[in-house]
């Protein structure tokens, strides 16, 4: 029985220390120590009063059994309001009537007030109560009842793991708060016998040992570190009593002390004492290494852990090598039997999973993860530790063996369901999630999110690069094709033009000379009116072998025919047949021509015909895109090293946007096709690449509305020299 009281009294004062030295300055680790001390007393005093039952002091034993009721009744209802936050947020009014209530009635069961007198009676105490013993039972039932409630009221709040706290808790509060007071005070003198009174260490020690439990199976303490600190020093202590003692008898056994004086001999064991205490901080910590290593084998750093993970969101931008690299290290370091990325479906992808066994999350398992987590308000979900508000949740992570749940969402406050989850098995070797553990993954869940969420975009942007080129060069293709098209299109039309102008030319050459044969008398006298309408016939004639030899000269162009062929032109000549030709257009359109013929005009080697044409198409435009009543100047100069023409009319000009286009083929300005819905945008185009082929430039200038300046401008050394290259050609 002795040895009993004695292991259960250690054990009680070992867990006692152990949760207070876990943390000093913790309130609930306080008030735990005073509990295992007040029933370590309480215990004892029992223990004691069945010993001394005829002894004088009886009574003040059985006085001070109450008393250390009325402190462990104090403290464990403190300590029920204040675990597991261990600070203290109620009233403080009621701490200090509760606190003054519970000194008095402890200075109450030290008087006479509670019991007078104790006697011994068939070896049964036999006690005289006063009127302060109702004091004590209404302090131990406020008391009592106040500990189950808080209790009680916490535990339903809770889940998962700080509910099976709270469980054990109240287990053991029941048994010290209600079965040791029923079994003391009740059964022991209906029963008549002291077992029970001395039995009363055993039920500290059963306190400790459920408390221990809990400690142990539910995490309320760290078990592990107490039971590896306690090995390192007994180790520690050991192997320095036993090369101490060793050392010692070495020198007992080989140096003979009487022959020496006691300042040797003390100054003997000094040394001794000196080298061991200098060697035990060494010898501690090596087997604090020892014992770290055998009780911590899933031991990690876990700084070292993040610097890893922080190298693979920082240096990694792929998605799925990212993921890979994250779970690996996970399942490295916390001994996870599995870790898995669950990412939400994107624009480019399907739903993925990415880790170890994966094969566990089919479709419906993810809808319903995907349906439920939104609503838990939680970035980090323990499993063990869900809620009744997410009782649904539970279930399912059951199902797929999930221990803890990672959701990457930025707001974890909001009903968002994120980028997806990072979810991890049990632990290999059966052991529950630490403290550190779950430390390390919230600050992980908070740089994941950021580096998934980049990799996300990162890889939307390869995607769409990619989506985008290919549909580029779908377009580029079918482009392709079109052009093809246009310029088989294209090559059908000017065969076309080549053929209807070779066609119409022969006829409007014979229409243009039987006009010319009646207009000059030939077939006989016209009268003035026939005169005027022949003459316009012969110029719509002119026009139309105009056209036709543009349409030529384009198809021309196209097969690379167009040639130019230089001989001595008389270009002052030139112009004064052509103005000379239009005049009555310009009178019947009430149009002035400002013309005087230069003297003394060069010769050029020109290709007369096609110059001709790009004279006429000059005064031409002028005339039919000047309004009534305008005036138009022409002019021909020798500027000694060059010669200029220039048509300068009154008319409507070209718009600023659209010049830029105006010689190209077939082009014309909004304005022109108004004024002139029947031309064909080929005169221009034609006059630009005759000027060009002989060396020329054109002059162009305009004004919206105020009138065209069209012109063309000849070096006569290059004149010169492109006939004399002709010659030699041919």
């Amino acid at each position: 029985m002795i040895f009993l009281i004695i292991f259960a009294s250690i054990t009680q004062l070992l867990v006692s220390l152990f949760v207070l030295f876990r943390k000093k300055n913790n309130l609930s680790n306080i008030l735990f120590f005073f509990i295992g001390i007040t029933s370590l007393c309480w215990a004892f005093a029992n223990y004691i009063s069945v010993s001394m039952l005829d002894s004088e002091s009886l009574v003040y034993i059985v006085r001070s059994i109450l008393f250390f009721v009325v402190l462990q009744n104090y403290a464990y209802y403190l300590f029920a309001r204040t675990f597991p936050k261990s600070s203290w947020e109620h009233s403080k009014r009621w701490l200090l009537g509760y606190s003054l209530f519970s000194a008095f009635v402890a200075l109450v069961t030290m008087s006479p007030y509670v019991f007078a007198s104790v006697t011994a009676k068939d070896n049964l105490p036999i006690t005289v109560a006063g009127p302060g013993l109702l004091v004590f039972i209404l302090h131990a039932a406020y008391s009592t009842s106040g500990v189950f409630k808080e209790l009680k009221s916490k535990m339903h709040s809770a889940a998962g793991v700080e509910r099976r706290q709270f469980q054990w808790l109240l287990f053991s509060a029941v048994l010290i708060l209600v079965v040791v007071p029923v079994t003391n005070f009740a059964i022991t003198p209906l029963l008549k016998t002291t077992l029970f009174v001395v039995l009363s260490p055993v039920y500290t020690l059963a306190f400790a040992s459920i408390i221990a439990y809990a400690i142990v199976s539910q995490k309320l303490f760290d078990i592990r570190a107490a039971v590896a600190r306690s090995v390192a020093y007994v180790l520690s202590l050991g192997f320095i009593g036993l090369v101490y003692g060793s050392i010692i008898f070495t020198i007992f056994s080989v140096v003979d002390f009487g022959n020496i004086s006691e300042f040797t001999e003390r100054a003997i064991f000094v040394g001794m004492t000196l080298v061991t205490a200098t060697a035990y901080p060494i010898t501690k910590k090596y087997f604090d290494k020892l014992t770290t290593r055998l009780f911590y084998q899933d031991a990690y750093d876990s700084q070292e852990f993040l610097e890893r993970i922080n190298k693979l969101l920082v240096g990694q931008t792929e998605l799925e090598q990212l993921l890979v690299g994250i779970t690996d290290a996970i399942e490295g370091s916390l001994k996870s039997s599995y870790c898995v990325f669950i990412v939400r479906e994107t624009a480019y992808e399907d739903v993925r999973i990415v880790g170890s066994e994966h094969h566990k999350f089919n479709k419906d398992k993810i809808v319903e993860l995907r349906e439920l987590t939104p609503h838990t308000h939680k970035k980090v979900l323990i499993a063990d530790e869900i809620d009744a508000d997410n009782k649904n949740l539970k279930p399912v992570l059951d199902s797929l063996d999930v221990s803890i749940l990672i959701r990457l969402v930025s707001d974890e406050k909001q009903d968002l369901e994120g980028m997806g989850y990072l979810v991890l098995g049990p632990k290999k070797n059966g052991a529950i999630f630490s403290t550190q553990d779950k430390q390390v993954l919230e600050i992980l869940a908070n740089e994941m999110i950021i580096a998934v969420e980049n990799a996300l975009r990162f890889e939307e942007i390869e995607k769409f690069n990619l989506t985008l080129q290919n549909k580029v060069d779908s377009a580029t293709a079918e482009l392709q094709r079109t052009n093809e098209k246009l310029k088989e299109m294209d090559e059908t039309k000017d065969e076309f033009i080549s053929m209807a102008s070779h066609q119409l030319r022969t006829p409007l050459t014979s229409v243009k000379g039987y006009l010319s044969m009646v207009l000059e008398g030939d077939v006989g006298k016209v009268n003035k009116q026939q005169d005027r309408m022949l003459e316009q016939a012969f110029l719509s004639s002119q026009r139309m072998v105009y056209l036709i030899a543009d349409l030529l000269n384009v198809s021309r162009l196209k097969t690379g025919k167009f040639v130019i062929d230089t001989k001595d032109t008389d270009l002052a000549k030139v112009v004064e047949t052509e103005v000379e030709q239009l005049r009555p257009t310009a009178k019947s359109r009430d149009l002035t021509i400002n013309y005087k013929a230069p003297k003394n005009f060069p010769m050029l080697a020109m290709d007369e015909t096609k110059i001709r044409q790009v004279i006429m198409n000059f005064i031409d435009n002028a005339i039919y895109y000047t309004p009534a009543g305008g005036k138009i100047d022409i002019s021909l100069e020798d500027k000694g090293e060059t010669i200029e023409y220039l048509v300068k009319d009154s008319g409507i000009g070209v718009p600023r946007a659209e010049r830029h286009n105006l010689f190209s083929k077939f082009y014309r300005a909004n304005n022109a096709r108004k004024a002139r819905p029947d031309g064909t945008g080929l005169g221009l185009f034609m006059a630009k690449k005759v000027v060009v082929a002989q060396g020329g430039a054109i002059i162009f200038e305009t004004e919206e509305g105020k009138g065209s300046t069209f012109g063309f401008t000849f070096s006569k050394d290059k004149l010169a020299k492109l006939a004399a290259e002709n010659r030699e050609a041919t």
